[in-house]
């Protein structure tokens, strides 16, 4: 029988694990009380903290002890700590061998947890962690690891690829950690995982993290642990009712320009911007300094020194954006954001969640615009479903309506300067000596107020920038008389499949011998369906392995997505053949995933992937 404590988060935890939630607490919980040594305690004091998070005061204790422990909770609960706390106890630094081994979903997080590791490593004296995941080199951290390596944090692929080359050995592994597990099954890393676990020594602790309990989870906890203790920390709300949320239905290539038109339209001073990808935050970044707002970008690829200095800049109001991956930004908490933009949906919805909290706190009212583009209409509906909130759509400012709210600041920015400032009487000549110059009254005033608005009009000034109800419907049924032809002419897929209704068996699932497979693909909604145009915003690529080598879609979904850092949901249509697979990705990731998988392995099998020909 599983032990369990719930928890609401921000609720003052009781110091006894087996106690209900309801139990008395104590109002003074620190770290001290959490039998922890003076050393983690300084490092914890240095960090800037004094007590524990919910998670963290019902989690310590039990890991501690030596138990197997299921944590639910969502990110930004300090869950790292959580672990990372017992984990840096159990360690003997005189036994150069990994004893603890830590999984997680994507490079960022891997990297954001060594260096929380690292931090509250600061006083453990000869304690080493290593980060280990796709996209970097691979021989560094071979040597990294035959140096001697107490801490292993790592990206299951990249994990799976040492085990492999024998370069990475846990048969002395002490504690096995997997955080967010919920988000590796996602991505397909579940056979990696169960083999990962499967390698290790039968004495071992489990600890495993994850936001939500679906029964693969529940699966891994029954096969993996032993009488785990189950602890949840779980919101009292999803949403903050202190928090306006609105949504704006937007052409894709019109978001940036929608987003600055809010900020004008609502004059917000401080201001988070969220996006899916590292490579987004740098365009909409560079987009905004162009358009003379104060912009910085905070995601995985910064150093600490530089995720320091944009953080201190942002909390000192010196940058007003912040543009972030969802990934990048946890464990950020500034007063006073005055709204959020989600700039792409989320992937989660519960990163919908924890994005929209970071404003309107502390009671203060906060805003929340989302930018939906055709593609994420549905996401953003699911969204609405699970927060059980109904957003309201909202209307998109007219170019002409910035000029005039623009327009208006500036009459009463100069009213201000008329009425407080005493020395004006340096700049009166200035008027009739650009009388004589030939310029007209009303073209010195049109001039200097154009270049004190800086506002021009581009190439949305005269366009929609919503999305026509009645384009999108032109423009889905060619798609769908595109891809399934005529009603007439008896071919379900046009002239590209045969002329038969449904054509032959091995049209349309391809032959026994090398036809693509497309019954077994069980990693999201792509799978069982039938061959159809490209989009074209996805890019085909060739990988040298296949049906022979028992490769399955979740196996390709799950490398690409975990070595290149992309959600898994992103990655378009599979074709398994015999000897190589066709696999579709968004155009902007096609570098990323060729850098990334270059020398990796696919069910062990060393593989070459490229642009198809």
């Amino acid at each position: 029988m599983n032990s369990e404590v719930t928890l609401m988060e921000g609720q003052e935890q009781p110091t006894d694990t087996t106690q209900a939630a309801t139990a008395p607490v104590s109002n003074q919980l620190t770290f001290a009380d959490l039998n922890i040594s003076e050393d983690i305690l300084r490092a914890v004091t240095d960090m800037g903290f004094v007590s524990p998070s919910p998670i963290q005061a019902e989690a310590i204790p039990p890991i501690l002890e030596g138990r197997d422990v299921i944590g639910q909770a969502q990110t930004g609960t300090g869950k790292t700590a959580a672990f990372g706390i017992p984990a840096l106890e159990l360690i003997d630094p005189t036994d150069k061998r990994v004893q603890v081994l830590v999984l997680c979903p994507t490079r960022e997080l891997a990297l954001q947890v060594a260096d929380e590791v690292k931090k509250l490593a600061k006083y453990k004296r000869g304690i080493k962690v290593e980060s280990i995941y796709g996209g970097d080199s691979i021989e560094r951290q071979i040597r990294a690891l035959k140096s001697g390596v107490h801490i292993v944090i790592g990206t299951p692929g990249r994990v799976m690829d040492h085990m492999e080359r024998n370069t990475l050995k846990l048969d002395h592994v002490k504690m096995m950690i997997l955080d967010e597990a919920d988000e590796m099954l996602d991505m397909g890393f579940r056979e990696d995982i169960e083999s990962i676990l499967e390698d290790m020594p039968d004495e071992r602790q489990t600890i495993l993290f994850s936001a939500t309990m679906s029964k693969p989870i529940m699966t891994i906890t029954q096969r993996f642990q032993n009488d785990p203790v189950l602890v949840k920390v779980v919101k009292k709300e999803l949403t903050n009712q202190n928090i306006e949320q609105v949504y704006f239905e937007v052409k894709p290539k019109a978001k940036v320009e929608v987003m600055s038109r809010l900020i004008d339209m609502y004059d917000l001073k401080l201001l988070l911007v969220f996006c899916n990808t590292k490579k987004k935050v740098d365009e909409i970044v560079e987009d905004l300094q162009l358009r003379g707002y104060q912009a910085e970008g905070l995601h995985g690829d910064l150093r600490q020194a530089q995720r320091n200095n944009v953080m201190s800049k942002f909390r000192s109001g010196v940058t007003s954006i912040l543009v972030a991956t969802d990934v990048a930004a946890r464990g950020i908490d500034v007063e006073d954001v005055d709204a959020v933009i989600n700039f792409d949906i989320p992937l989660d919805e519960e990163y919908y969640v924890h994005r929209i909290g970071r404003t309107g706190r502390a009671g203060k009212s906060g805003r929340a615009f989302s930018l939906v583009s055709r593609d994420e209409k549905y996401r953003f509906r699911e969204i609405q479903n699970y927060t059980k909130v109904k957003v309201e759509k909202g209307v998109i400012p007219s170019f002409e309506d910035i000029v005039g709210l623009r327009k208006a600041r500036f009459i009463e920015q100069l009213r201000e300067m008329i009425a407080g400032s005493e020395d004006l009487n340096l700049y009166e000549d200035m008027l009739t000596t650009l009388h004589h110059a030939g310029f007209t009254t009303e073209q010195i005033v049109a001039a200097l107020v154009k270049r004190s608005m800086g506002i021009e009009k581009n190439e949305f000034s005269d366009m929609s920038l919503g999305l026509e109800e009645d384009r999108r419907n032109d423009r889905r049924g060619e798609r769908f008389d595109d891809r399934r032809g005529s009603r007439n002419d008896g071919s379900r897929f046009g002239d590209r499949r045969g002329t038969g209704r449904f054509g032959d068996r091995d049209d349309r699932r391809g032959s026994r011998n090398d036809g693509p497979r497309f019954g077994d693909r069980d990693s999201g909604p792509r799978g069982d369906r039938a061959p159809r145009e490209r989009d074209a915003n996805m890019t085909r690529l060739f990988v040298s392995i296949g049906r022979r080598d028992y490769v399955r879609p979740g196996d390709i979904v799950g490398a690409i997505a975990g070595e290149a850092d992309i959600p898994g949901g992103s990655i378009g249509h599979i074709d398994i053949y015999d000897k190589f697979t066709y696999v579709d990705v968004p155009r902007e990731h096609v570098n990323r995933v060729l850098d990334a998988m270059e020398g990796n392995t696919i069910k062990g099998r060393r593989v070459s992937i490229e642009v198809a020909r």
